[in-house]
């Protein structure tokens, strides 16, 4: 098992845009008044948990955010090894926060007690957006627009993936799985659908259609209602060597400035601002 270590500030910059780029080195600090929060992320919400890295650290020059990298199985994997040798590092670190790319492993871990249920915040959920190339005049202004559409195509994913199947619940609800569907594999064939011509609009994830914003344009957002946000949590490794620190950036993760961030890259909202983040202190 390969993990992969990277700086919040060093990510930010290249992987949001979706480019590859050099990395950009982070301003020189003191080491030794520096206070480093390790969080350890899955690929999938690695963007997302370096963007609010980097604007917590902008506010705290005296802290790093540094991110470990690696797939929920494997997260998981390790943070069980960690447990069973009575101690909570990867190599040669401690780990403070875990956010791993779903809930499910969440909750497998704080039913074995590696997590504390309660220094948890949901910080994103996943939203469904609709699509447009920025080529159609006359885009729907809303998902239930889409009914008073008599030949608007409608490009969505397959039903065998997690996308496809949020997509059917909300064309059942509104009553739009009568219209012309056009059946794409994945968010990149929805996409290529779109651009094509063979579809009018495209059913995505709000952070996928983020990525391809000078492409195309968000044109609407699904009523949450209609079907199930997946929702994205963090946690609090429970030997975690920095209480307070956690406690802050959890707090800081669901608080105006942090959801700001994630609406930016496409998510929809977490725990309200006011939510309190309790961290327990032995």
């Amino acid at each position: 098992m390969t993990m992969r270590w990277i700086s919040a500030v060093t990510v930010s910059v290249c992987v949001v845009a979706g480019v590859s780029c050099m990395p950009v080195q982070s301003p020189v600090r003191d080491a030794q008044a520096m206070r480093v929060l390790v969080i350890a992320t899955s690929p999938s919400v690695e963007a997302a948990i370096a963007q609010l890295g980097r604007v917590f650290e902008a506010s705290r020059p005296d802290v790093r955010v540094q991110l470990s990298v690696d797939t929920s199985l494997d997260l998981r994997r390790t943070i069980a090894a960690m447990e069973n040798r009575g101690n909570s590092f990867i190599g040669s670190g401690p780990i403070h926060l875990v956010a791993p790319g779903g809930d499910e492993v969440i909750t497998r871990m704080e039913q074995k007690y590696y997590l504390l249920p309660e220094a948890k915040v949901r910080y994103a959920t996943e939203q469904l957006v609709l699509v447009a190339p920025e080529s159609l005049s006359e885009a729907p202004e809303s998902f239930e627009a889409l009914g008073r559409m008599e030949s608007i195509r409608i490009a969505v994913a397959d039903r065998t993936t997690r996308l496809g199947v949020e997509t059917d619940r909300v064309l059942a609800a509104l009553r739009l799985k009568e219209k012309q569907l056009d059946l794409a594999s994945d968010q990149s064939g929805i996409l290529d659908h779109v651009l094509s011509g063979q579809a009018d609009v495209g059913v995505m994830f709000g952070q996928d259609a983020v990525k391809f914003e000078q492409r195309v344009r968000i044109v609407a957002t699904a009523p949450a209602g209609l079907y199930k946000p997946i929702p994205h949590s963090m946690s609090m490794e429970r030997y975690c060597p920095d209480r307070p620190l956690c406690e802050e950036f959890l707090q800081f993760a669901i608080s105006p400035d942090g959801q700001a961030v994630l609406k930016r890259l496409g998510y929809g909202p977490g725990n309200k601002p006011e939510s309190p983040v309790r961290v327990p202190v032995f």
